[in-house]
């Protein structure tokens, strides 16, 4: 099995209900921070399941919905069938989107799931569909120094908050002998430095820079923003 399969299913990774709920929540408000402007044209890839898609659509002019797994794109088309202002595609199906389409491309919690070769693509394929003036967001990223028992730690102060500590206790237990433990160890995460990041981004034509604050709540683990190279430079040149 790999991550692609794992994630076309109902999985464990949320303790509960509550916790599903407060963790779409927070990435929700997390992006509708970022929108530059009420006319945007949003792309979050690799979305999920986005429960509260609708709160960001209502924030801009046009919000695509991107993921991978068949099981995540029915339930996504059968939640927000009636909202004219959500279209929810495939991540294969993004490529054939026209260019420059996009003020704004949020790719949180994937990145780690891909291969290096898919995330040098991934990057390519969203300076393509960025407007000169758009920004790439890339959340969730993992650093090499982080352990498990980080990622614990910022889970249960989220529950702590978020009133699911019982459950979240239970739910860490129950991932030490899941499918998702068995899979990290034979597949592995993609960990990224700093510096690692800033390289991939500038090699794909971006400017980049680390966020103060990374997307939902493991602020053990980074947020980036890349601005395409060319746009920057122009305005480099008109303010000369």
């Amino acid at each position: 099995m790999n991550w692609r399969d794992y994630w076309n299913q109902d999985t464990p990774i949320y303790t509960s209900e509550r916790h599903k709920l407060l963790h779409y929540r927070l990435i929700a408000t997390d992006i509708i921070g970022l929108i530059p402007s009420p006319d945007a044209a949003v792309l979050d890839y690799g979305c999920g399941e986005a429960l509260f898609a609708d709160k960001i659509a209502a924030k801009c002019a046009r919000l695509t919905l991107s993921d991978a797994a068949p099981l995540v794109r029915e339930r996504l088309n059968e939640r927000f069938k009636g909202n004219g202002r959500i279209t929810v595609l495939s991540t294969d199906d993004v490529a054939d989107l026209p260019d420059a389409s996009f003020d704004l491309i949020v790719v949180n919690s994937l990145v780690q799931y891909l291969s290096l070769d898919e995330f040098r693509t991934l990057l390519k394929l969203a300076h393509d569909k960025l407007k000169e003036d758009g920004r790439l967001i890339l959340g969730d990223i993992i650093p090499p120094d982080i352990s498990p028992v980080t990622d614990a730690r910022a889970l249960l102060s989220f529950a702590w908050q978020g009133g699911f500590l019982r459950s979240a206790l239970t739910g860490l237990a129950r991932t030490a002998f899941s499918e998702y433990r068995k899979i990290r160890e034979e597949v592995g995460l993609a960990q990224y430095s700093e510096e690692e990041i800033i390289d991939l981004l500038d090699d794909a034509g971006f400017r980049p820079e680390r966020s103060l604050r990374n997307l939902g709540h493991n602020q053990a683990r980074m947020t980036f923003v890349g601005r395409p190279a060319q746009a920057l430079d122009a305005e480099d040149l008109t303010e000369r």
